[in-house]
C-alpha cells in the first residue's frame, strides 16, 4: 500500500510532483530507491530536452563568507523573468554561490578549460606516476584517472554538492530543471579571496626568477 507519508518522503527526496511520486511508487511496489532512480532518470530525460532552449533571464547572486575574506558573484540563467523572481530559483543561485566560495572551482565545466592546460595537467600526472615507479604501459591510464580527479575538483558542475555529497552540482541543476520546468544554466562566476591575487603574483615572480 502506498501511503501519503511515502509520497511525501519521495517528493522531498527528488523534488518531483505528487502524481509522479505516486506513480513511481506504485510501479515499483513501494520500493523507495527504485522509485527515486526512476524519477531521476525521468528528470534527466526532461532536462536534456530543455537544454537547447534559450536561457537569457536570471539573477546575479552574491555571497560573502568568513567575515568578508571570501566573496562570490554568480550569474544563474533561466528562460523567464517569472522564474528568475521565484524564491526557489534565488535559493538555488545562492546555494551554488556558497558552493563556489567553499570549493574554489576554476571553471564551469571541461569545455571551458584551455587545451594546453589539460595537456599540461596530463603530462604532470604522467610524470608523477613515472616518478612513483608505475609500469610504463600503465602511465597514460593512470594519468587519465588523475586528470579526471582534477576535473572533479576544478569544474563546478562536476564537484560534489556541499549540501548533499550523493549528487554533483550538475545533478542539482538537473533536478531543478525537472522541478521548475525551465532550462537553467550557470552563466559565469568569479570568486575573490583577500590576499589570493597577491600570493599568486609572488608565486609567479618566484617561478620567473628560477
Amino acid at each position: 500500500m502506498i501511503t501519503a507519508q511515502m509520497v511525501k518522503t519521495l517528493r522531498e527526496k527528488t523534488g518531483a510532483g505528487i502524481m509522479d511520486c505516486k506513480k513511481a511508487l506504485a510501479e515499483h511496489e513501494g520500493d523507495m530507491d527504485k522509485a527515486s532512480e526512476y524519477l531521476r532518470e525521468k528528470g534527466l530525460a526532461a532536462a536534456e530536452k530543455k537544454a537547447s532552449r534559450t536561457a537569457s533571464e536570471g539573477v546575479i547572486d552574491s555571497y560573502i563568507h568568513l567575515g568578508g575574506k571570501v566573496g562570490v558573484l554568480l550569474e544563474l540563467n533561466c528562460e523567464t523573468d517569472f522564474v528568475a523572481k521565484t524564491q526557489e530559483f534565488k535559493e538555488l543561485a545562492h546555494n551554488i554561490a556558497m558552493q563556489i566560495a567553499a570549493m574554489k572551482p576554476l571553471y564551469i565545466d571541461k569545455e571551458e578549460i584551455p587545451k594546453d592546460v589539460l595537456e599540461k595537467e596530463h603530462q604532470i600526472a604522467k610524470a608523477q606516476a613515472a616518478n612513483e615507479g608505475k609500469p610504463e604501459h600503465l602511465l597514460d591510464r593512470i594519468a587519465d584517472g588523475r586528470l579526471e580527479r582534477f576535473l572533479k575538483e576544478s569544474c563546478l558542475l562536476r564537484q560534489e554538492y556541499i549540501k548533499d555529497g550523493d549528487k554533483t552540482v550538475k545533478e542539482l541543476l538537473t533536478e531543478a530543471v525537472s522541478k521548475i520546468g525551465e532550462n537553467i544554466q550557470i552563466g559565469r562566476f568569479v570568486r575573490f579571496a583577500v590576499g589570493e591575487n597577491q600570493s599568486a603574483e609572488e608565486e609567479q615572480e618566484s617561478e620567473e626568477g628560477n
